[in-house]
């Protein structure tokens, strides 16, 4: 058994589709009241082993694991303004997906700060907290419409004849993300088409999809301890490559670590997500 700075065990919490057989769905958008989205699927809590893998790092690459966590300092520090974010944050993750990842051309669609407020029941449009579900953020369907959505029309033939991914560029902000910190699921213990299901995402001007997890005792959930604002990780959440030979997606989420200090800041994150294309 490993030692308890190695290996935590907290409640993950995971959905079922609904019992009735409808189609699953969630609303993207929390009620002005309650703060909580309307949905049908069934939550469900286990109670998972979580490895912190600081020190170990090198052993999860993006395409077997599915994440990579790299060690890379920005000198941007104007997270709240979104603004500044879209105008220098986006170009200089631009340049460090292409880096890390080869590809031939990289467009962020979108980004999300999140700060973890306990007095805060749900989210609030203004004030997104951690994410306290695993999920995987797009399907194949969508990903695939975000190209459309995203890219102008007369590139998009040239573009879906050549591999192309969705990446997500996670990093804390301000401080080291000690409280409810990222767990990402090894690609390598899922089981894409018995563990995961696809979700109708409700706008209130379109739908989009992503997938929910199902609990399954043979995952392998990883976490990297007190990770950094010089710190961030890559999550892949599309690949159009699916004959087996590369990860696909990484299940992921938040969750209440057992061994975070008392006292510590709250964890605060952004998110960027990006479509990856690549000439080959």
């Amino acid at each position: 058994m490993a030692s308890p700075n190695v290996e935590v065990t907290a409640k993950l919490t995971f959905t079922l589709p609904p019992p009735d057989g409808s189609r699953p769905y969630q609303s993207i958008n929390a009620d002005t009241k309650t703060g909580f989205r309307d949905f049908n699927t069934v939550s469900t809590e286990r109670n998972v082993n979580i490895e912190n893998v600081r020190g170990r790092e090198h052993l999860y690459q993006l395409d077997e694991a599915g994440f990579q966590f790299y060690n890379r300092p920005t000198k941007f520090t104007d997270f709240r303004n979104d603004e500044k974010v879209m105008k220098e944050y986006y170009p200089e993750s631009v340049d460090v997906i292409k880096e890390l990842t080869g590809a031939s051309r990289v467009v962020l669609f979108d980004h999300t700060r999140r700060l973890r407020n306990p007095d805060q029941v749900g989210d609030t449009p203004g004030s997104r907290q951690p994410v306290a579900q695993a999920h995987v953020d797009q399907t194949r369907r969508s990903s695939i419409a975000r190209v459309h959505r995203h890219l102008p029309a007369e590139d998009v033939p040239e573009l879906l004849r050549h591999r192309f991914q969705i990446i997500n560029l996670w990093r804390p902000i301000g401080n080291p993300a000690l409280e409810w910190p990222l767990a990402l699921c090894d690609f390598r213990s899922v089981d894409p088409k018995n563990d995961t299901y696809p979700v109708a995402l409700v706008y209130p001007d379109r739908e989009g999809e992503t997938m929910c997890v199902k609990p399954n005792d043979k995952h392998e959930w990883k976490y990297l301890r007190g990770m950094t604002p010089d710190e961030i990780v890559l999550i892949k959440c599309f690949d159009s490559v699916e004959d087996g030979s590369v990860s696909r997606f990484t299940p992921h989420t938040g969750f209440e670590d057992p061994t975070t200090p008392k006292g510590v800041p709250h964890r605060e994150s952004i998110e960027l997500r990006a479509l990856v294309f690549y000439d080959d």
